[in-house]
């Protein structure tokens, strides 16, 4: 009798609310329950389908949970246009950089172990760092160097102030020389690429600046020295198993190659071309080099739950993974004065910088549409999460559009705000 009426319960819900679909564990509420506008709420379809319609991306899901509920799980597009694929709830993305606080609480995994202290110089688990230089000048086509000030630490590879550079963005010479040694080649390994960068020279003194840069990508390869274990397997067993996220992985296996999304980019005349189709993609195969700072292919119902583990304070569904005082210390500013505010194509006024991912410090023009305390971070397929402690709030929103675009979260993250019912302060 008991068993019947929970069906008729959740039959009634899913055709009063059919937007409100369950996502694995998470339980689903109407948004009134969990302080929402339902009206307001709704306006999030139509914002994204006009990036659909006006041909900017082939398809988007959002998902929004508050309170541990979600209240909005949103497909709208294709996944794959060519094949005349809908979006679906369990399509696969590329989530690029959102991979970087998956590889972050890892590390803080191992901080609890005492396995590694975040103030620990990198090389006392790499010693290929033991020796490393920074860049000073150019003299006859040759790089000079100056001595570094202080090791660099697992703490600056965590904040991005290691010295490092990715090779990609930019055109120094310490940028040319990644490039020219190819550090993050896919058939390599996380030991070959940390011995190339051990040879070369720091852009710039540790501890001094923000640096976007494969810092993500070494700590990798100290999770697999301090864990003694390959850096796939600790993640999926102490990271991805405990969470449930069944689908977070570094390539995307046969079985589910049909819920995988094509790449695209703009054909610069007002459509889409596609930059990586599922089936040639080299995410079908398993790569030499595990990249925790862009690597990992993941759904909106495995990222929502590790959004919501981070709410939690390290819980999901009972089972704690991180200590309230380890997301406490991921989610608060590290960025020393000088490097605060975060630098990237341009300073961020009033964002800084946690243990894997952006932190609002305070409320300025530019912060404008976040709330203080915010954290979250993006995907260079145009990926993005963000995490509101103060409101209860996670969200996530996936597309796939190369290069990176904070369009759609421009349009949705307002729009969520404003559907909160309730505003019980922002700054405690």
């Amino acid at each position: 009798m008991l068993r019947r009426t929970l069906l008729t319960v959740s039959a009634i819900l899913i055709l009063t609310f059919p937007r409100i679909i369950p996502a694995g564990e998470l339980p689903v509420a109407k948004p009134e329950d969990v302080g929402l506008s339902s009206e307001k709420l709704a306006l999030v379809a139509p914002a994204m389908r006009k990036f659909v319609d006006d041909r900017k991306v082939a398809g988007a899901i959002t998902i929004v949970a508050r309170r541990g509920k979600v209240v909005l799980f949103e497909t709208v597009g294709q996944q794959n246009i060519a094949a005349e694929k809908p979006m679906a709830r369990d399509t696969l993305f590329r989530i690029y950089s959102m991979s970087k606080p998956i590889t972050s609480v890892a590390v803080m995994l191992l901080a609890q172990d005492g396995k590694l202290s975040l103030d620990d110089p990198i090389a006392k688990h790499l010693p290929e760092f033991a020796d490393v230089k920074v860049f000073a000048s150019v003299k006859d086509g040759e790089l000079q160097h100056e001595s570094a000030q202080r090791p660099p630490t697992i703490r600056d590879l965590l904040r991005h102030t290691s010295g490092l550079t990715y090779g990609l963005f930019g055109n120094t010479e310490v940028d040319q020389r990644y490039r020219a040694a190819d550090v993050l080649r896919p058939e390599s390994s996380l030991a070959e690429m940390t011995k190339k960068l051990g040879a070369m020279p720091l852009l710039h003194q540790p501890g001094t600046r923000f640096q976007y840069s494969v810092s993500t990508d070494v700590l990798g390869r100290v999770i697999e020295v301090a864990s003694r274990r390959d850096f796939d397997d600790f993640l999926r067993e102490r990271v991805f198993e405990p969470l449930d996220m069944r689908d977070t992985s570094f390539f995307v296996t046969k079985d589910k190659l049909e819920r995988f999304a094509a790449n695209y980019g703009s054909n610069l005349v007002g459509g889409l071309r596609v930059v990586d189709a599922p089936a040639t993609s080299p995410y079908r195969r398993d790569p030499g080099l595990h990249s925790g700072g862009g690597g990992l292919v993941s759904t909106a119902r495995d990222y929502i739950r590790f959004c919501q583990m981070l709410l939690n304070q390290g819980e999901l569904d009972g089972r704690r993974l991180l200590r309230a005082e380890s997301v406490a210390a991921m989610t608060k500013n590290q960025l020393p004065d000088g490097a605060y505010p975060l630098d990237m194509n341009g300073k961020r006024p009033g964002v800084g910088f946690g243990l894997g991912f952006s932190v609002v410090v305070e409320q300025t023009p530019f912060s404008r549409q976040a709330r203080v305390g915010e954290f979250g971070w993006g995907g260079a397929a145009s990926t993005h999460f963000w995490v509101s402690p103060n409101d209860e709030l996670a969200v996530v929103v996936l597309t796939q559009l190369m290069p990176f675009s904070g369009q759609m979260e421009a349009a949705v993250k307002p729009l969520v705000y404003a559907a909160i019912l309730e505003d019980r302060g922002n700054q405690r």
